[in-house]
């Protein structure tokens, strides 16, 4: 998966660097048509004058029917026409646009999630002629972070997450009901500076660190004070979290509360004693 992806980026680099200093020449029509990515390019009016076969076939337009059309009038959602036309209108300008996410609307009616990168296209004389968008379609990707973020929240456990600087950006109902503390009130903010105990903040700080590492933490056991004030003990399984690269971009961290187990152990050991 990430060679295949590693390729993408690959082919995608190629061809924008072919794309800049060609001027579409045969060669480099040949190498768009045939690339494993969806290609479409617009003149300085916005029309459609590139529309590669991997593009015909996730859309499911042919060249004909997209030839000399508005690209964002004709294809683009209403919500995202005006975001669309400012990325192309910058491509215009010479300033290129890397990784933007937007939909594409199907022959059929379906939507589908495009990352693109749009590049000007440049005549020999170096004059900005129009824009050459590569995409990728990440409507299963996509589909995939919502179902991962739904379970996530219906989890009967909670269940944070952090960046790589320690600010929540995972809060689930659980950790919701459990800590009192609404998503709105924890996202962005740190961690362990804003709810850990004085007395743990290192210790968790260090868990962080280490899954931050790929050295993932089973079974910790630390406090954290609810929005009431309460102390609860929570025994925390840390995951580093990854992007499609495999680059760590976070933890995320799976708790039990053992407050109720633990006042147990604590009575049982007094009455032995």
């Amino acid at each position: 998966m990430l060679q295949k992806r590693n390729a993408h980026r690959r082919e995608q680099s190629l061809i924008e660097g072919d794309l800049i200093d060609s001027n579409l020449e045969p060669h480099y029509t040949n190498l768009i048509d045939s690339a494993n990515a969806p290609i479409f390019g617009v003149d300085s009016e916005g029309r459609v004058n590139v529309w590669n076969k991997c593009a015909m076939r996730i859309v499911g337009y042919t060249p004909d029917e997209v030839m000399g059309k508005n690209l964002v009038q004709e294809f683009i959602t209403q919500d995202y026409q005006a975001s669309v036309g400012t990325v192309i209108e910058r491509a215009l300008r010479g300033d290129e646009t890397a990784n933007y996410e937007f939909p594409l609307m199907t022959k059929e009616g379906a939507r589908i999630e495009i990352l693109l990168n749009a590049t000007a296209r440049r005549n020999p004389a170096g004059d900005i002629i129009g824009v050459v968008g590569i995409g990728q379609d990440i409507t299963g990707r996509i589909a995939q972070e919502r179902e991962y973020t739904r379970l996530i929240d219906t989890a009967n456990a909670p269940i944070f997450g952090v960046d790589t600087y320690g600010r929540v950006n995972i809060w689930n109902q659980c950790a919701i009901q459990l800590v009192g503390y609404s998503t709105e009130e924890v996202m962005g903010k740190n961690l362990v500076q804003e709810f850990i105990t004085d007395d743990f903040k290192t210790a968790v700080q260090a868990v962080l660190d280490e899954a931050l590492h790929g050295e993932e933490t089973a079974n910790f056991e630390f406090p954290l004070m609810t929005k009431a004030g309460v102390r609860l003990d929570v025994l925390l399984n840390a995951t580093t979290r990854r992007d499609e690269q495999g680059n760590v971009i976070g933890v995320v961290g799976i708790g039990q509360d053992i407050t109720g187990r633990l006042a147990q152990e604590r009575e049982y050991t007094r009455l032995i004693d």
